[in-house]
């Protein structure tokens, strides 16, 4: 019997432990960006602080803005993978979403409360500007929907407050980056709402609409006015104290007909 070439055994054997071909020749159509959201927070520690917590302790983040001079732009987590930032949450009937979204976190005390009342810590200029530089770009790399930029407190409304009234919501609608509600329209619906105040159940069934999970009670309970206030506070942060108003009223809708 002749003997088989020492390198044809090598080559077969070779063959068998990589396994069987994958063919790549026939890629699906049928899929989408694993990144839906944005989620913007705000940290309440220091810019040390807030990088040994972001990067060594049980919570994290894709990036952090510092509160140095040029506000920093921190990459901590790659994109691809899932950071711990959003906990449990829920937006437009997507829960958890730490595995569909991009976590921005920002350098910020948040607040402290005072015999005056609770005072709200300021986003820098140049934290806005690295924001909008970052959302900008996250944005276009993953076709996110300018709706879908958001707050913690928007996901978590129950449970979070940040990244607080100060945050620079509409200075991201003027750059084009996120849903903002056109003045004058709002202004003709509250007229109208002025005279006559939608139900209980309609907030809840208009906020639910825009994205955010809310009771469909009709009864204005303690989760409604948390829901409400999380949403008063991004649209309409001079006053968030959940109570239904013609104005919230007015803003609901004009977002619910234009987004």
């Amino acid at each position: 019997m002749k003997s088989i070439p020492l390198l044809l055994v090598l080559l077969v054997l070779a063959g068998c432990a990589s396994g069987p071909r994958i063919d790549t020749r026939h890629p699906s159509v049928n899929f989408d960006n694993r990144v839906q959201f944005v989620v913007v927070h705000y940290t309440t520690a220091s810019q040390e602080r807030s990088l040994a917590l972001l990067t060594h302790g049980q919570v994290s983040s894709h990036y952090l803005i510092g509160d140095d001079k040029s506000a920093t732009i921190f990459k901590l987590v790659d994109e691809s993978r899932r950071a711990w930032h959003a906990g449990e949450s829920e937006w437009d009937g997507r829960t958890w979403l730490n595995s569909s979204s991009i976590g921005i976190e920002i350098v910020n005390p948040g607040f402290r409360d005072t015999p005056a009342g609770r005072v709200w810590y300021p986003y820098s200029e140049a934290q806005v500007q690295s924001l909008i530089f970052l959302i900008r770009d996250i944005s276009k790399r993953n076709n996110i929907s300018p709706r879908n930029i958001i707050g913690h407190s928007d996901i978590a409304p129950l449970r979070k407050l940040d990244p607080g009234p100060l945050f620079p919501w509409k200075r991201l609608a003027d750059e084009g980056l996120v849903l903002w509600p056109n003045a004058q329209a709002v202004a003709r619906q509250q007229a109208l709402f002025e005279a006559q105040l939608p139900s209980i159940s309609w907030f809840q069934q208009e906020l639910a609409r825009l994205g955010y999970t809310t009771p469909q009670s009709g009864e204005l309970d303690e989760a409604t006015r948390n829901v409400l206030a999380a949403f008063q506070m991004h649209y309409r942060p001079s006053r968030f104290d959940g109570t239904p108003d013609a104005q919230s009223a007015a803003i609901l809708q004009v977002l619910n007909q234009t987004k």
